[in-house]
């Protein structure tokens, strides 16, 4: 059995699919079965893409012309299919919710969320357009849809009619580097990012799904706790809005924006929070709250799309907040911050229940859905 993925996504972006993917590809290599080959297919026309460390697979680069125009050709359903520059295979994965032209071969997809047809406004129009228009063909023609929650694989079934014996749910994994750090980490952290207040950290590319402005809000009617607010994130689309809002808030001096650290400070900022906060309005699985809670940092999250599913199951510290009323979640997160024997709670109890989602559990179920369709 030979697998063709597509892995242009963790080549051009370090978070969200891009992230997925390059942890995916990895673990799947990993448990690489008997007599299986496993193919990364990628643009770089010009020799500068940065792969994934991968063993175990065969890199399959396309150098003859430039990515950006081929993709802009399949985003129109046109262009050469996808099987001729990446060579002939029993299975083509295309992890990032759209399926090009493809001449043989069967063929899964992996839809994230499908946030841009529940909440159009909080997505970038061009992407908005393109996605709108290609996901039905997408569906119609894929052989297997994999989703990273039941709730998504509810949600495509409903909003674009997938059939139940055509879609998969796959939890991703909780990278391994993400676990609690010890003091003298935590202290480096203070020191190289100068926090030398409490913080409650919030964690996301900035973007209107993620609720940052919200947030923002929450922060400045909490006037008894003396510290900052860190927020992690890469500009998104709609940023600017948002970018504003911290500008000009009210405890503006209070508010430090990240917009890019490596996985090693993350790690440590997650470990010294006194809270992750998390009001994101829709989520197709939610990576930041599990990182927290592997790190063993006290969760305060909203109920909202998957995030009861993934952070809701038994023997979760994470509180999780219904809906959306600025004083009610003011009064959770006071709350959250006065319990230190929650937080102490969440802190031994928040690694082992993020263990549950493990990419190696996650490799393995993809490994059989690829055998199913061959």
């Amino acid at each position: 059995m030979k697998v063709c993925i597509d892995i242009q996504a963790a080549v051009a972006q370090s978070a969200g699919v891009g992230r997925y993917v390059n942890q995916m590809v990895r673990h799947l290599a990993a448990a690489l079965p008997r007599g299986a080959e496993l193919v990364l297919f990628y643009f770089d026309f010009l020799r500068r893409a940065r792969t994934p460390s991968v063993s175990h697979a065969v890199l399959r680069p396309w150098r003859l012309a430039p990515g950006c125009i081929l993709q802009q050709l399949w985003k129109r359903g046109m262009g050469p299919p996808f099987d001729r520059l990446a060579g002939r295979a029993d299975v083509y994965h295309l992890p990032n919710f759209i399926l090009p032209p493809l001449r043989r071969g069967r063929s899964v997809v992996t839809i994230h969320d499908l946030s841009f047809i529940r909440l159009p406004d909080t997505t970038e129009e061009k992407n908005l357009q393109y996605l709108t228009a290609r996901i039905r063909d997408t569906v119609s023609r894929a052989d297997l849809i994999v989703t990273d929650s039941e709730f998504t694989a509810r949600e495509a079934a409903e909003l674009l009619k997938v059939k139940s014996e055509h879609l998969s749910v796959v939890y991703p994994g909780i990278a391994t580097r993400f676990f609690p750090q010890e003091e003298p980490q935590v202290a480096r952290m203070r020191l190289l990012l100068s926090l030398a207040r409490p913080y409650i950290l919030a964690v996301g590319t900035i973007e209107p799904r993620k609720n940052h402005a919200f947030l923002i809000e929450i922060f400045e009617r909490l006037e008894d706790f003396d510290g900052d607010l860190v927020i992690v994130g890469r500009k998104g689309w709609k940023c600017m809005p948002i970018l504003e809002r911290i500008r000009d808030s009210s405890r503006r001096e209070h508010i430090r924006w990240l917009a890019r650290i490596d996985d090693h400070l993350l790690t440590a900022l997650y470990s010294g929070a006194e809270l992750l906060v998390f009001p994101s309005l829709y989520e197709g699985f939610g990576f930041p709250p599990l990182e927290a809670l592997a790190c063993g940092c006290p969760v305060v999250a909203s109920a909202a799309a998957s995030l009861a599913e993934i952070l809701g199951r038994p023997g979760s510290p994470a509180m999780l907040v219904d809906g959306f009323d600025r004083d009610h979640w003011i009064g959770i997160v006071r709350k959250a911050l006065a319990d230190r024997e929650w937080r102490q709670l969440s802190a031994i109890r928040g690694p082992d229940y993020a263990r549950q989602y493990r990419w190696e559990d996650a490799a393995r179920a993809m490994w059989d859905n690829y055998r199913s369709l061959v």
